[in-house]
């Protein structure tokens, strides 16, 4: 049997999404996009992979706050 991990396909279907000219989106498109990209968030925030992400974006914003001073 085979199982879909809905985070990997809503990773899939936002780099097909992103993949498209600009030009060829239309408000709603970019909408969609943006909602995806949330749940897509909400789904990987949880996780150790969400964690990690976390950690090192906090620590990057550590270090640019600690170089501006």
């Amino acid at each position: 049997m085979l199982t879909i991990n809905v985070a990997v396909l809503l990773a899939v279907i936002i780099v097909v999404r992103l993949r498209r000219r600009t030009e060829a989106r239309s408000r709603n498109d970019e909408k969609l996009t943006v909602l995806i990209v949330l749940v897509f968030g909400i789904l990987v925030a949880p996780t150790a992979f969400g964690q990690g992400v976390l950690d090192l974006v906090a620590e990057l914003a550590a270090g640019i706050t600690d170089s501006s001073r």
